[in-house]
């Protein structure tokens, strides 16, 4: 783990420059028209969360005057660091090759910034630079109210428009379409994901389980 804090100012400015960069992406900026429905997809929420996160870290950070661990809200970094992975392994391992997604769409800048390298810059910055062993149990249970509240919305959107399949992404992700999934599909699907989500929050715990302890530093004793 990492105490400087001069490393911490230099990463946490990185990732908001390059959130920065995604964030313009998101809004369809590199595709010379404004996507107005930015804010259906889990990809941009749960990057606008992180992204909000570290700009406070680093105003954290560069307010401290000396070296130590990032103290931003354990609980809060922890629902974002499980929010974000979550949507790095769903793009990865079941959205990137899905049959309807043209493959050049994977390599697109804000593709790129927000589904590799924010995630893992995000997962990065909690490992390296916050104080571990503190996670507790019930932090991968709250992790889940993001992505609960996240379909609540969908669901409520789809609703207020009656469900309408001409409104332009009605239902973000073929997963929870309920037309094409039907309804047992989209449950099903909700299930898997959110167990997914549980175990992998619990991975996380084990894994700050397993990182160092933080080391006390020893006081000078003053000259008699």
């Amino acid at each position: 783990m990492v105490r400087s804090r001069t490393a911490q100012l230099i990463f946490q400015s990185f990732y908001c420059a390059f959130g920065i960069v995604g964030i313009l992406g998101s809004f369809g900026m590199y595709d010379g028209s404004f996507d107005n429905v930015f804010y259906v997809y889990f990809t941009n929420l749960s990057n606008y969360l992180c992204i909000a996160v570290m700009f406070f870290e680093l105003v954290q950070t560069a307010n401290r005057k000396q070296d130590g661990y990032v103290k931003l809200s354990p609980a809060l970094k922890f629902i974002s660091v499980t929010a974000i992975l979550l949507t790095f392994f769903v793009f990865n391992l079941l959205l990137a090759n899905a049959p309807d997604r043209n493959p050049l769409e994977n390599f697109k800048v804000t593709s790129i910034t927000f589904h590799v390298v924010l995630p893992l810059m995000f997962v990065a910055d909690w490992l390296l630079f916050y104080e571990h062993r503190k996670v507790k149990w019930t932090y991968p249970l709250y992790s889940t109210v993001f992505p609960l509240v996240y379909l609540a919305f969908v669901y409520m959107r789809a609703w207020l428009v009656n469900f309408d399949t001409a409104v332009p992404k009605l239902y973000p992700y073929f997963f929870i379409d309920a037309n094409q999934q039907g309804i047992a599909g989209v449950v099903r699907w909700c299930l898997i994901l959110l167990a997914a989500f549980i175990v992998l929050g619990y991975i996380l715990m084990a894994v700050d389980r397993m990182m160092p302890a933080a080391k006390e530093s020893t006081p000078i004793d003053s000259a008699d």
